[in-house]
C-alpha cells in the first residue's frame, strides 16, 4: 500500500472497527450504576460533567434514594445540594426530582424501555434516551457525543454538521448489532488517543492511518 494515498472510506470504516476492537474487546460502561435508573440519572449527571466525577457524587446520592420511589420523595435542595459539583446543579436536581416522579405515576416505577418514552422525560435528550436504550436494554443505538462526533469528522465518516447527522452517517457505515459496543469503543479512543488538544486530525494511529497524506488540521464543525 503506498502509504501517502488516502484510505478510501470502507478501507477506514474497517480498518477503524478493526483497531477499535484490538484496543478495547471489552466495553465497560464508563458510569458506575446497578439498573436502568441509577444509569439514567448517571447519564442525566454526565452533562457537562466528567464520568470521573459523576461515579464520584452518585453513591452519596444513592444512599439519598436509589430508586424512583423514594427519589420522588426527596426535596429538590437536598438533591442539589449532592450533585453541585456536577454543574448545572438547578436544572438536574429538579429534573431527577420531577422524572422520578413520572416514573412512579406513569411507568409503575420503572424505566421504560422506549425511546420516545425516556426521551418525554425531562431532562432526557435524544443522547441519554440512547444510552440507557443500548447499555441498559441492550437495544441497538448509536449516542454520539462531543468525542464521537469530533472523531467521526476526523476519520472521514460524516461530513459532520451536527450530532444528527453524525448518527445517521454512523448507523450507516457499521453493522446494527456492533453499535452499543463500537460508541463506547470510540469514546475511550477519543479520550486515550485522538482528543480534542492531543491531535488534530494528524497525530493519533487511527487518523495517520487512515489519512498519511493530510497535510492540515482536519477542520472540525462543533455540534
Amino acid at each position: 500500500m503506498n502509504e501517502s494515498k488516502n484510505l478510501s472510506k470502507p478501507e477506514r470504516v474497517q480498518y477503524i472497527q478493526q483497531t477499535l476492537n484490538e484496543l478495547y474487546p471489552e466495553t465497560p460502561v464508563p458510569l458506575d450504576h446497578f439498573d436502568a435508573y441509577s444509569l439514567l440519572v448517571a447519564v442525566l449527571l454526565s452533562a457537562q460533567c466528567t464520568d470521573a466525577r459523576v461515579n464520584q457524587i452518585t453513591p452519596a446520592l444513592w444512599q439519598l434514594a436509589d430508586n424512583p420511589y423514594d427519589m420522588a420523595k426527596v426535596a429538590v435542595e437536598d438533591i442539589k445540594a449532592i450533585i453541585r459539583p456536577c454543574g448545572l446543579s438547578p436544572q438536574k436536581s429538579k429534573a431527577i426530582s420531577v422524572l422520578s416522579q413520572r416514573l412512579v405515576n406513569e411507568f409503575d416505577g420503572q424505566v421504560p424501555a422506549d425511546m420516545a418514552a425516556l426521551e418525554s422525560l425531562p431532562g432526557v435528550g435524544h443522547k441519554t434516551a440512547s444510552v440507557v436504550m443500548a447499555q441498559a436494554f441492550d437495544v441497538p443505538a448509536f449516542p454520539v457525543d462531543t468525542h464521537i462526533h469530533r472523531l467521526a469528522q476526523r476519520w472521514g465518516l460524516t461530513s459532520g454538521k451536527n450530532v444528527v447527522q453524525t448518527e445517521k452517517d454512523l448507523k450507516r457505515l457499521f453493522p446494527q448489532d456492533h453499535w452499543n459496543k463500537l460508541h463506547l469503543q470510540i469514546i475511550f479512543y477519543g479520550r486515550e488517543h485522538c482528543s480534542a488538544r492531543g491531535c488534530d486530525g494528524r497525530v493519533c494511529g487511527i487518523c495517520r492511518t487512515c489519512y498519511p497524506a493530510r497535510k492540515h488540521p482536519k477542520k472540525l464543525h462543533k455540534p
